[in-house]
């Protein structure tokens, strides 16, 4: 029970980092000004002997440090604001899990490795078929009609009628634009095409008229 502690007089005071080293994690006590290292506490497994919460509070816990020559030591130690213990408790939480999550994929690996082998590969003379649809051979030999060249805006170009002079080669004369004179607009009168000249009516009476008498 942390009430038993004198808690208005800790023995010492400083700062408490986590690390790890493999599976193993290390509660290390600090100086919080030099860093020197006070104690230490390695937890091999969480919840355990290693770290243990009293009571009648959720900022204390008992901690095992070790000293590196066999030596240990039970102390109670205490965080001022709530947030740090929890911290604390969810670094070890996610530790210890990452370390079941490792040995659990190493266990799956070791099984895959020892399992039987899937043999995948064609015995002598095994042979498959396989059945392709939608494919038609074509009939009528192998080459088969081009599709017309587009011409612009995606539209087809046709052949010239029958009796056009396209296929001599001959192409019709462009038709001449008016020059525009500096300062003179160019107007539909300059840009109309010339009306052709009608033919003189027939004289239905001419005949009669050279007629002798």
């Amino acid at each position: 029970r942390a009430a038993e502690w004198q808690l208005d007089q800790p023995a010492w005071s400083g700062r408490l980092r986590i690390t790890a080293k493999g599976s193993t994690a290390f509660i290390k006590l600090e100086d919080k000004t030099s860093g020197e290292l006070f104690a230490q506490a390695p937890v091999e497994q969480f919840p355990g002997i290693a770290v243990e919460s009293v009571t009648d509070s959720s900022r204390y816990f008992v901690i095992r440090i070790e000293d590196g020559n066999g030596r240990r030591a039970f102390i109670g130690v205490g965080f001022v604001d709530r947030g740090d213990a929890f911290d604390f408790n969810v670094a070890l939480q996610d530790h210890f899990k990452w370390v079941r999550q490792q040995s659990e994929l190493a266990r799956q690996a070791q099984d895959l490795e020892q399992g039987p082998k899937l043999d995948l590969g064609f015995k002598e003379g095994q042979t498959i078929k396989l059945s392709i649809a939608n494919m038609k051979k074509k009939e009528g030999g192998t080459g088969g009609t081009r599709p017309r060249p587009a011409g612009p805006g995606g539209l087809s170009l046709l052949p010239p009628p029958p009796g056009g002079k396209s296929g001599s080669g001959e192409r019709p004369a462009p038709l001449s634009t008016p020059a525009q004179l500096p300062g003179t607009p160019i107007t539909d009168s300059l840009l109309s095409w010339p009306q052709p000249t009608a033919a003189p009516a027939p004289d239905v009476w001419g005949d009669f008229a050279k007629a002798s008498g």
